[in-house]
């Protein structure tokens, strides 16, 4: 792999990490309110590209993370604001696959360390994707399990350019 995605941030360069503040997520969720489908979340659902995230300590991502995030979308010329991002660690978001569906309505959805157990979808392996009558789920790591674990993030994002690429 001669692509440099995300790094831990020993060794980045200037020119990126300008790049990367630049386009930096800000912390401005959007809100649907007037239905019993109510979530919180970040970008733009009408694009249907929606990433699944579940972190406790943070509104949507950790700081690595969130430059990890905005990096790796960027290579695919996606950026934060044309994808969706949904933490169902947040309390106010319904752990609730076809309520998810309803809401979004996306085309590809990525869960970012989230099981599809928890959402009571069939087994996905790690970096793999099921496709089904309306979207397909690709199943990887958190940022966090791959910052860990280089193979894990090869294995990533090989397989994510493919998913987002089809």
């Amino acid at each position: 792999m001669s692509e440099t995605i995300f790094s831990t941030g020993f060794s980045v360069q200037e020119e990126a990490s300008s790049s990367v503040s630049n386009a930096s997520i800000t912390p401005q969720p959007s809100v649907s309110t007037g239905s019993a489908e109510e979530f919180i979340y970040q970008g733009d659902k009408s694009t249907g590209v929606l990433f699944i995230l579940r972190y406790p300590e943070y509104p949507y991502f950790s700081p690595q993370a969130e430059e990890a995030f905005v990096k790796t979308i960027g290579a695919l010329q996606l950026t934060p604001h044309n994808v969706a991002v949904v933490n169902l660690a947040n309390a106010h978001n319904p752990n609730d696959f076809k309520r998810i569906m309803q809401f979004f309505q996306p085309k590809k959805i990525t869960l970012l360390g989230v099981e599809p157990a928890s959402l009571k979808l069939p087994a996905i392996a790690h970096n793999s994707y099921m496709k089904g009558k309306i979207a397909t789920v690709f199943n990887t790591f958190s940022f966090e399990e791959m910052f860990v674990d280089v193979q894990k993030k090869k294995l990533f994002w090989g397989e994510f350019r493919t998913f987002i690429g089809s």
